[in-house]
């Protein structure tokens, strides 16, 4: 067959939608919402190309109605994940020698496809899964993971086109192989372009995934598998299995041929299986790769030089946007006290003008958190703010879970900036404010970097360069994104690659080359087009 050094599209940004009353687009995913929230589906596992059911299921309802059945899903037992791996392995014998640009146009397909017959489907299906607005569905599970396809592809070219120099009587070429054994994605529930770039993106690398999607999030899961599927990701590739995460895990770790996790969730999870995997790391026939982007406690500070308006605005989109479900949620902000004033009246301007309840009313913008343990650890944390005589609720406060779980925005102010909401991974609708002294700026930037285990993004409001060089000084290991006169959320593939350190994870960016490079092994060829024919070097005599 022929032969090319092939370039592939140039990828740029999905252009995102408005959704505007009396769109197109506005009804097409109002129709599929409709269609899907008075239909029941069965979602069973994925492996090796079929379909997999069992005898024990779990049930998916929308956060924000929770009485209403959208279906079943079915749960793996120990030799359901024990055939996941073996004919993952199998499959790979063929996948890791598929030509690149093969596995490229697999994934470019996948992006076209969500970006067009897909695209009311799968933000339809987040909207019920999730609970988020069409505009959050739509930079998710449409517009981010279309560009974690594209870029990612374009990414891997780049890589392959890196190589060592030659010279005339050796030519030495670098190999980026895919590791040796398979890769196990694990992914939240809060993206849903998480879900479908975790194991995609090692399985563009040559690699074959074993995927376990967030029990919260199978519906919307199930759509990106069946994108994948009509893409031409060939069997074996890429499985999909769900259920207790214990036993899954488990077995998964206690496989020879496990070589890399990729994953998105909780802190304290994430290191329980770096423990597991150091553990087992004797049985293993190569060292793991540990990706994983876990919590955050994200910060917005501000100068006394910052516009209110600016700051306030920040504080409601960064906090409040999808309920504070976000990794890079602002739930954490310092402002000066002579700007304070202001900056409340607009929070509480804003905040009073929100609505609540089910995203098919596009007029709603904040909707439900996730599940009722969700919705039991925000109102605890609540209900001890209303206590303590450090903190004061100047907003918001509510809660009820009557028909979804439906938390109020809520801002607490505190005079203890080592309040428990300050240093509490909440994620929710929960932001806590601490008012400094203007003349403190530097010992407040470093009692927000010393704040918090966690390290994943931050921002900075200020018209002073002096005092922004000096944040940026100070804040340099407490943000993996870092972000100027901006919220600390929203980041764009492509434009600001995303991950966090310290506490947040391992910082492999997610959306970059730095990722990918996590899913390849280098093998150095150097071929010699005359060989030696004496071991004597001239210093000999």
């Amino acid at each position: 067959m022929g032969k090319g050094f092939f370039e592939v599209p140039i990828a740029i940004n999905e252009p995102i939608k408005t959704y505007a009353p009396d769109s197109e687009e506005r009804k097409e995913v109002l129709d599929t919402y409709k269609e899907m929230y008075h239909s029941t589906i069965e979602v069973p596992m994925y492996i090796n190309g079929k379909d997999v059911k069992t005898n024990e299921t779990g049930t998916m309802a929308p956060p924000h109605d929770h009485k209403h059945i959208l279906g079943t899903y079915h749960k793996a037992e120990k030799k359901h994940i024990e055939e996941a791996i073996s004919t993952a392995l199998e499959a790979r014998k063929k996948w890791a020698a598929t030509p690149w640009e093969q596995r490229a146009a697999i994934f470019l397909r996948a992006a076209e496809l969500i970006a067009g017959p897909y695209r009311a489907k799968i933000n339809a299906a987040t909207m019920l899964a999730q609970s988020k607005t069409i505009h959050q569905a739509e930079i998710d599970s449409a517009c981010e993971l279309i560009d974690f396809l594209r870029f990612n592809v374009q990414y891997m070219t780049e890589i392959y086109s890196e190589q060592p120099e030659s010279t005339s009587g050796a030519w030495n070429r670098l190999e980026y192989r895919p590791l040796e054994g398979f890769i196990y994605a694990i992914t939240p529930f809060n993206f849903t372009a998480i879900a479908g770039n975790l194991p995609s993106s090692a399985a563009l690398m040559g690699n074959v995934a074993i995927w376990k999607p967030s029990d919260s999030q199978v519906y919307s899961a199930k759509v990106v598998l069946d994108v994948f599927k009509e893409a031409g990701v060939p069997d074996g590739v890429i499985n999909m299995v769900m259920g207790d995460p214990e036993m899954i895990t488990d077995t998964i770790l206690d496989s020879p041929d496990f070589s890399g996790l990729h994953f998105t969730g909780s802190t304290h999870v994430f290191k329980d299986l770096w423990k597991k995997i150091g553990m087992n790391i004797h049985n293993y026939k190569t060292y793991p790769r540990i990706v994983g982007e876990t919590g955050g406690k994200d910060f917005i500070v501000a100068h006394k030089t910052s516009h209110p308006k600016q700051v306030a605005t920040a504080i409601t989109r960064g906090a409040f946007e999808f309920q504070g479900q976000k990794c890079s949620a602002a739930s954490r902000c310092y402002i000066p006290k002579s700007i304070w004033p202001e900056v409340e009246k607009f929070v509480k301007e804003d905040v009073s003008s929100f609505k609540m309840g089910s995203p098919e009313d596009m007029s709603n913008f904040i909707t439900a958190v996730i599940h009722e343990g969700s919705f039991n650890k925000l109102a605890s944390y609540i209900d001890q703010a209303k206590k303590d005589p450090e903190a004061e609720i100047i907003t918001g406060g509510g809660y009820d879970k009557s028909k979804g779980y439906f938390i109020e925005p809520t801002v607490i102010k505190t005079s203890d900036p080592q309040y428990t909401t300050m240093c509490t991974e909440l994620f929710g609708p929960v932001v806590t404010i601490y008012v400094y002294e203007d003349e403190t700026w530097e010992d407040t930037l470093k009692l927000v970097d010393n704040t918090s285990e966690y390290a994943l993004t931050g921002a900075v409001f200020s018209e002073d360069r002096y005092a922004m060089e000096t944040a940026v000084r100070i804040l340099e290991n407490a943000a993996g994104n870092f972000y100027i006169n901006d919220k600390p959320t929203g980041a764009v593939v492509g434009q600001q690659p995303f991950g966090g350190a310290r506490a947040s994870g391992t910082n492999d960016k997610a959306g970059s080359k730095l990722n990918l490079y996590r899913w390849v092994s280098p093998r150095m060829v150097k071929e010699t087009f005359v060989s030696p024919t004496d071991y004597r070097y001239p210093f000999l005599g």
